[in-house]
């Protein structure tokens, strides 16, 4: 059985190939390219044809006008495919080519072919599923990843020129939400039986997934303490409440990261890197923001009569409500009026009691366009 099935990938491939060299060029036909291209991702099972994804970047590499011809044909391929292996190697084709950084690649937004519900339509049910499961949400991640790059240019492009602006601290947050995201969609991508933990094509793919989790969670890693220390230092509730989700997510996730990558040595993924060194928070970050969260627990200090009349004998003590001074004046009140006479002078100097000031939450919004390939 077997070996029917690699003979019969053989001549599909064998087909394709020949049908390609003899279609004509044109703004998206490269016979040339889309041998190689076939060849890269053939049905061979056994192995990623190194060599000739190697050949398909060189294509890349002489002018990135051949992006478009290359975009054309992988997803025309991809769409008509219901081989996990061509699926899986195709979704390992366009993950190297994001490594290129092509302004082209960059603007492109969503993956031009859609893998989400992907199905293999030769091999059994009970081996099928798992397959089918571990393409489709490789694709996933490639997907959103593709989008977010995008989403990312035009912000950049938006901000050119503009580079002393600070970024609001709501939108860095949100920037770390959106990699935890990340990283919780890469941790999605894992074998889920034996069957699949020995078969070396779906080994290949882990070691670009881990590769790529490496990679994303130091992005996250170098941000997030930087983030956090600018809402303890100036955040509001909002800012202190997606914080803390933050703090809490990025814990689970730490323990997640051991996990897999102890998982992936087992089943014989080597990566010399290794599992990347887990973010931590101090108990003094996490209380900061619980404080801010609750509005803040500050105590006002004011001066007050400690003797039945305000003369030399003044003290420093805590209360509730805001600072007074009363420097250089000595009151001359009965006791019975001093707290009265207080609370006015505090009503009248506290300026929070200013209803004019508020803060305006800012609310990004993300819209995410599918590919046009005409326009690459």
């Amino acid at each position: 059985m077997r070996l029917w099935k690699s003979a019969s990938g053989v001549l599909k491939d064998r087909y394709s190939i020949l049908v390609a060299k003899l279609s004509p060029y044109g703004p998206c036909k490269n016979p040339d390219l889309e041998t190689v291209i076939i060849k890269a991702t053939s049905h061979d099972e056994d192995c990623m044809d190194y060599k000739n994804v190697q050949k398909v970047f060189q294509w890349l590499r002489i002018s990135p006008l051949y992006l478009k011809p290359l975009l054309c044909v992988l997803s025309l391929r991809m769409q008509k495919t219901h081989s996990w292996v061509v699926a899986l190697k195709g979704l390992m084709l366009i993950h190297g080519i994001f490594c290129f950084e092509l302004p082209n690649v960059q603007r492109m937004g969503r993956l031009p072919f859609d893998l989400s519900h992907f199905s293999d339509g030769h091999v059994s049910s009970e081996k099928g599923w798992v397959l089918n499961a571990f393409v489709r949400s490789y694709f996933a991640y490639l997907d959103q990843r593709s989008a977010n790059l995008r989403t990312e240019t035009q912000k950049l492009q938006t901000k050119k020129g503009k580079e002393m602006e600070e970024i609001p601290l709501i939108e860095e947050l949100k920037n770390l939400e959106e990699l935890q995201r990340l990283i919780d969609m890469l941790l999605q991508i894992k074998p889920r039986n034996e069957l699949n933990m020995n078969i070396t094509l779906i080994l290949e793919a882990m070691d670009c997934i881990m590769d790529e989790i490496l990679e994303v969670y130091g992005k996250f890693r170098k941000e997030v303490n930087r983030v956090l220390v600018r809402v303890c230092d100036m955040g509001g509730k909002e800012e202190a409440n997606i914080g803390l989700d933050i703090v809490r997510k990025t814990q689970l996730q730490g323990e997640k990261l051991i996990s897999y990558f102890d998982f992936c040595k087992e089943i014989g993924v080597l990566n010399h890197s290794g599992c990347p060194k887990i973010v931590r928070f101090n108990d003094e970050e996490i209380e900061e923001l619980k404080r801010i969260l609750k509005g803040g627990d500050e105590k006002a200090i004011v001066v007050r009569d400690d003797s039945k009349k305000f003369e030399n004998g003044l003290k420093t003590v805590i209360t509730d409500q805001w600072e007074v001074f009363l420097d250089d004046i000595i009151v001359e009140v009965e006791q019975k009026q001093a707290p009265n006479a207080i609370l006015s002078i505090l009503d009248a100097n506290n300026p929070f009691l200013d209803e004019s000031y508020s803060i305006i939450p800012y609310n990004p919004v993300q819209n995410y366009d599918f590919p046009d390939l005409i326009s690459l």
